[in-house]
């Protein structure tokens, strides 16, 4: 989205690759090998003696064979005395005299709609590897293809959405045939829904048909059509952080540096206790929350009223005054990670989901 703000990241001081603790993906043995090659010891270099077999000690490499695999289907003719052919059946989709099978279909739709690979850069991959001619008409049509088979799957997914405890939104511009859309998602830890439209706003909701069913607690930006959905509502604190940081390093404003720090410890204190913090822990915090709200309306305080008449409206704010009206005003929202465990401190999720798209693009 080429209109959309730049945000500043922030510096998180960890080093690059895996943080301590990180549970690393290593290969393991397994217990049935597809090929197994012995290998006997070369008597002839061991010093003279008379020995036994006594068992094998094993290493195992992983590998891939890519290759293409034609099937040709025979289908017997029979003819009778007078003549008459009679063909034995084919198996059910092959139709064809030549056809692509449902693997390299797969493989296709894969590459294309999962690692959002380009169609030039698919039909390389077909060619380079497996020696297999592929136009983009075909791969467009098999895209197409699962597109109409998941027709079924689709209306799940959105059913499953609406009924989860805790959902995840977001919505990003993307080009569609050299024309401005969005792309609304919604997710949660085991699905996930895009769906692009014309517009930003409630109409975009409504036609996707996920959020309009949705009664539970819903985690977001803070952008305003999301409030007028009839759930609850869990604002994304990683939004808040560098909003924060901006706020203090461009207009100083002390105390978003401190209410940075303590969203930041609030975090901490929820992951080391589970999920959730006490009663009597989390009622400290708040009363921390609101206390550094109140000094920042003194840091930070309404605007002047003109004296000028005639132009009529709400003043206008400062960024760093609209986020300090946004934490005053939605402290439930921004705090509902504090104490209840399925709220995550962020709406990270729905970013990473959406994340891709925009690589592709």
């Amino acid at each position: 989205d080429r209109n959309r703000a730049k945000e500043s990241k922030i510096p998180t001081g960890k080093k690059a690759g895996g943080q301590n603790g990180h549970i690393g993906k290593t290969l393991k043995k397994v217990d049935d090998p597809d090929e197994i090659k012995e290998i006997e010891a070369d008597r002839d270099l061991l010093p003279p003696g008379r020995y036994k077999h006594v068992g094998f000690e094993s290493r195992q490499v992983f590998d891939i064979d890519l290759s293409r695999v034609v099937t040709e289907y025979r289908a017997q003719v029979l003819e009778d005395q007078k003549g008459n052919r009679y063909i034995a059946s084919f198996p059910e989709g092959v139709a064809g005299a030549v056809q692509y099978g449902t693997g390299v279909k797969a493989q296709s739709v894969y590459m294309s709609q999962f690692q959002m690979i380009p169609y030039n850069r698919v039909q390389d991959y077909f060619a380079d590897q497996v020696f297999m001619p592929v136009s983009d008409g075909s791969i467009f049509n098999f895209n197409k293809e699962a597109y109409e088979l998941l027709a079924g799957f689709e209306e799940r997914v959105k059913t499953e959405l609406a009924a989860s405890d805790v959902l995840h939104a977001d919505e990003t511009g993307i080009n569609m045939g050299g024309k401005g859309h969005w792309l609304h998602l919604a997710s949660n830890t085991s699905w996930t829904y895009f769906y692009p439209h014309e517009k930003r706003g409630m109409t975009a909701m409504i036609d996707m048909g996920v959020l309009p069913n949705f009664k539970g607690i819903l985690c977001h930006d803070h952008w305003k059509p999301y409030y007028t959905l009839n759930c609850t509502h869990a604002l994304c604190n990683a939004h808040h952080l560098r909003e924060l940081a901006r706020a203090f390093e461009q207009d100083s404003q002390q105390w978003a540096q401190k209410m940075k720090t303590l969203l930041e410890t609030i975090n901490t204190k929820v992951n080391d206790a589970g999920g959730v913090l006490e009663v009597k822990e989390s009622d400290k915090y708040r009363f921390e929350y609101r206390a550094l709200i109140k000094e920042a309306e003194l840091e930070c305080p309404l605007p002047d009223i003109p004296k000028k008449k005639g132009k009529r409206g709400r003043i206008k704010r400062s960024k760093s005054r609209n986020l300090l009206e946004r934490l005053r005003d939605f402290e439930d929202d921004v705090l509902r990670f504090m104490d209840n465990k399925p709220v995550p401190f962020s709406n990270n999720q729905g970013g990473n989901d959406i994340r891709m798209t925009k690589v592709q693009q």
